[in-house]
């Protein structure tokens, strides 16, 4: 029987998972150097670092308005963050590295590897109307199911069509449980492991990064 993800694609269809992620065990999510991975829907523990784990309120991963207004101090982020450069045939995108109080960060694993990622960051194209803050929150909630607050800039990527800015955040709510059809797994995973499930070129300036703040 095939498998779909439980929740539908932007056009109202179902999305197949050709080839479904594994949870880990349940004790994974206690244990700061494990990797642990959740599946839509799937079982998590009620908390994590102290904060509940639970689909944030009224499951409007599209209000992007209330969520970066309590979430984000633009002046903050502003006074250390450089323009993001203008590269040709590149569109301005922005993710998200999101960090648990036990130095693990969270990825999310593309529905069918979509772009040749096994896992990746949560990331998309900058929409008109939204700044790029707004962007990489609305990505986050949307892919990993997690509600953020930005912390600071953290790098640029030029990608395949994007050059895509990356802010360090941390979780304020949300369940990975509640990612988007995007989505058909999300792991928290110490950054010492990240080379164990990141394996595309473009995620590794992102590591870097990662480690050198470390």
């Amino acid at each position: 029987m095939p498998v779909f993800h439980p929740r539908v694609n932007d056009t109202g269809q179902p999305v197949p998972l050709r080839s479904p992620s594994t949870p880990t065990p349940l004790s994974c999510w206690a244990d700061a150097n494990a990797i642990a991975r959740v599946v839509p829907d799937g079982p998590l523990p009620t908390h994590l670092s102290g904060l509940a784990l639970a689909p944030w309120p009224d499951d409007t991963p599209g209000d992007v308005t209330r969520l970066w207004q309590s979430a984000v101090t633009p002046l903050a982020l502003g006074r250390d963050t450089p323009a993001l450069p203008s590269l040709p045939g590149k569109v301005p995108a922005a993710g998200a590295v999101v960090l648990e109080p036990d130095g693990r960060v969270w990825v999310i694993h593309p529905s069918n590897g979509f772009g040749g990622y096994r896992a990746t960051f949560p990331k998309g194209r900058q929409e008109p109307g939204l700044s790029l803050e707004q962007t990489a929150i609305k990505e986050t909630l949307e892919e990993a199911g997690l509600a953020i607050e930005l912390i600071r800039w953290l790098v640029d990527v030029p990608r395949s069509a994007s050059l895509t800015r990356y802010f360090l955040a941390r979780r304020i709510g949300g369940s990975p449980a509640a990612m988007g059809w995007e989505s058909q797994a999300v792991s928290l995973v110490p950054i010492k492991r990240l080379g164990e499930v990141l394996h595309h070129a473009n995620d590794q300036p992102l590591q870097e990064a990662l480690h050198h703040d470390a």
